[in-house]
C-alpha cells in the first residue's frame, strides 16, 4: 500500500495506536522518535503473534490494520529523522557562514590597518 493510500485507509478507519490509552495518526507527528520507536516494537510483536498463531495465508482485517500501523509508524519516523538530519546539516551551514564571515572581517580590518596615513585621510574625507 502507498503511503498516501495508508494515511486515508487510517483516517477513513479511524485507526488508533497503542500509546497512553490510544493515539490518532496526528498525534504521533507530536510525538519524539524514541516513542514511535516502543510503538513500532509492540505494533511489531502483535504482528509476529498474529503471524504465529495462524495456519492459513489469508489475510484479515486485523493483519491489514496491523501493516497499516507498522507502516504509518515507520514512515513518520523516517520523516522525523531526515528533518533533524536536515536541521543539522542547517545549522552546521550557519555555524560555517558565520566562521567565514567572522574570517573575513578580520581580513578587511587587515587590509584597511595596512594603509597609509594619506590613503586613511582620504577615506574619511571621502566619507563626509
Amino acid at each position: 500500500m502507498e503511503k498516501e493510500e495508508m494515511f486515508i485507509w487510517a483516517s477513513r478507519k479511524k485507526i488508533r495506536f497503542p500509546y497512553r490509552g490510544m493515539a490518532s495518526v496526528e498525534d504521533l507527528w507530536e510525538l519524539p522518535v524514541t516513542e514511535l520507536d516502543k510503538i513500532y516494537k509492540q505494533l511489531n510483536a502483535e504482528a509476529k503473534k498474529a503471524q504465529e498463531e495462524s495456519l492459513l495465508e489469508t489475510k484479515s482485517d486485523e493483519d491489514e490494520k496491523l501493516t497499516v500501523q507498522i507502516g504509518i509508524v515507520k514512515y513518520i519516523v523516517s520523516v522525523k529523522l531526515e528533518e533533524k538530519k536536515e536541521a543539522e546539516m542547517e545549522k552546521e551551514r550557519r555555524k560555517q557562514k558565520q566562521k567565514i564571515m567572522s574570517i573575513l572581517a578580520s581580513k578587511q580590518d587587515e587590509a584597511l590597518k595596512d594603509k597609509s596615513i594619506e590613503e586613511l585621510e582620504k577615506m574619511l574625507d571621502e566619507m563626509e
